[in-house]
């Protein structure tokens, strides 16, 4: 399985959008946010109203975890793309403040904290890559409107990044497994893993969908993430955009 090299380019894409370089996602939907915000004129193929995400944004699988909720609000707090592509950076800071205040943590304290998954390598990398993976797919899954059709195009975009069989079987069994906050968070080795789990779980979800909102309380518990944390992960998600 090749769960590393997947993240890393997922990371990369969601850098990009973010930077401008390729397709300009937030401008896009800012603009088009107008347009389709009544859910009434020019929603070509969306049905119901809905909207093409796949095609708006570029057909990145990103784009589909991100933007594949019929209910998503285009331009919204949902795309926080920064918190993607920098997630073990912001979760280390978010660790970091927490500390503001406190006596001094020697090296010791800061190591059990665990590594930062850019730093990691071999097969810690590829067991951190996959819990951030997993944890991306099931928060995309949180609010229940990510049908057949869509399951299969984001297995498709996997794919198109590179994914072996392996990883393509378990993409396919994550985007069907129940949605289980405490199987999960047992996924998680470190601290560090914890927060980038909920972290990136932030990136994917709208905390004002009361759906996701409860999904991402059920794993800050499952994670035994205090409130003051999770409230600090969810701010440097907002910061990052």
């Amino acid at each position: 399985m090749n769960a590393s090299k997947i993240l890393q380019q997922l990371m990369q894409q969601a850098g990009g959008s973010q930077k401008g370089s390729g397709v300009d996602v937030k401008g896009m939907l800012d603009g088009l946010s107008k347009q389709f915000g009544g859910g009434s004129q020019g929603a070509k193929g969306g049905g119901s109203g809905g909207v093409d995400m796949k095609s708006l944004l570029g057909g990145g699988a990103i784009g589909m975890l991100v933007g594949s909720k019929r209910g998503r609000k285009l331009g919204g707090s949902a795309l926080k793309y920064g918190a993607i592509a920098g997630v073990g950076v912001l979760a280390w800071m978010a660790w970091q403040n927490s500390q503001s205040g406190k006596a001094s943590s020697d090296q010791s304290s800061a190591a059990r904290e665990g590594e930062r998954v850019e730093v990691l390598n071999g097969e810690y990398q590829e067991r951190r890559s996959l819990e951030l993976l997993q944890a991306m797919i099931m928060a995309a899954r949180a609010d229940g409107h990510i049908d057949e059709q869509e399951q299969a195009l984001i297995t498709e975009q996997i794919d198109e990044l590179g994914a072996d069989a392996e990883m393509h079987r378990w993409v396919e069994q994550q985007l069907k497994a129940p949605l289980d906050a405490k199987a999960l968070a047992r996924e998680a080795d470190s601290p560090q893993a914890a927060r980038e789990m909920y972290l990136i779980s932030v990136a994917v979800t709208d905390e004002q969908n009361p759906m996701e909102r409860a999904w991402l309380d059920q794993l800050a518990s499952a994670l035994d993430l205090p409130k003051e944390m999770t409230a600090e992960l969810e701010r440097q998600a907002q910061q990052a955009g």
